[in-house]
């Protein structure tokens, strides 16, 4: 088992109850830390919890919204009574595939509330919880926010704006908190399963375009959030990191 450095560590996952955040979430408990799962389904939650039962380190549920700066704040509100946070990873996301012509102002606000917003307000919110001795961020973004692609360009968009924010924050943070972003390919979680049945193609026709010749795995990107959190990493901040099988290499 790979070790992260991330032992007794504290931190925060939104969209920590399924796909790439879960996995992640599974790496940085089997290594001893804290880390709580945001995630509006308490459902999800419960489920999550009870697959990461018996680790060595502690996973905690905490429902919440982060599609509202509210919502945000009220996640910050829930932590301030506990330990100071050393890492936090903004997963939580939603996808589109549509047709520019047809995409409505309700499905850009969506898109951008959750992708964007989410992403900005709750490190706005944490950031006072963050520890002194070398605090990390990863946000997660896409390959669709590096270059074009068909019938997601409201999604690229708002993955775009994450790239940008984090180099940007990197630079207003440094040298106290490190923030670097993963841009995954597709990945084999519930958020691709969806994009499968919604967009009438085969897992097969959405692997053919990968120079490796198969989508990615959620444990794959989970070692490279877990990687870039780590102290062990610590002279890396304001990357834009690439899992996907090759797939912007040109």
């Amino acid at each position: 088992m790979i070790g992260y450095g991330m032992e007794n560590k504290r931190g925060v996952i939104s969209g920590g109850t399924s796909g790439i955040g879960l996995a992640a979430a599974r790496l940085l408990v089997q290594d001893g830390a804290s880390v709580w799962l945001v995630g509006r389904n308490p459902e999800r939650g419960k489920k999550a919890l009870e697959s990461l039962e018996g680790l060595p380190g502690k996973a905690l549920y905490l429902q919440g919204d982060v599609s509202t700066v509210e919502g945000c704040r009220k996640i910050a509100a829930c932590l301030q009574q506990h330990q100071e946070l050393d890492f936090l990873v903004n997963s939580a996301g939603i996808y589109q595939e549509k047709p520019f012509q047809d995409v409505t102002e309700e499905e850009y606000q969506q898109l951008m509330d959750v992708n964007v917003k989410g992403t900005i307000f709750l490190t706005q919110a944490l950031l006072d919880l963050f520890a002194q001795d070398g605090p990390s961020i990863v946000n997660i973004a896409s390959d669709a926010a590096l270059e074009g692609n068909y019938g997601c360009c409201l999604y690229a968009a708002s993955k775009g704006a994450v790239v940008a924010f984090t180099r940007s924050l990197a630079l207003d943070l440094a040298p106290w908190v490190r923030v670097n972003c993963l841009c995954p390919g597709d990945v084999d979680t519930p958020l691709v399963e969806k994009q499968l049945a919604e967009g009438g193609y085969s897992r097969e026709s959405m692997a053919s375009v990968y120079p490796l010749g198969r989508i990615g795995k959620p444990e794959e990107a989970a070692h490279m959030i877990c990687a870039v959190l780590s102290p062990l990493n610590g002279f890396m901040t304001g990357a834009i990191i690439s899992v996907d099988g090759g797939l912007t290499a040109k």
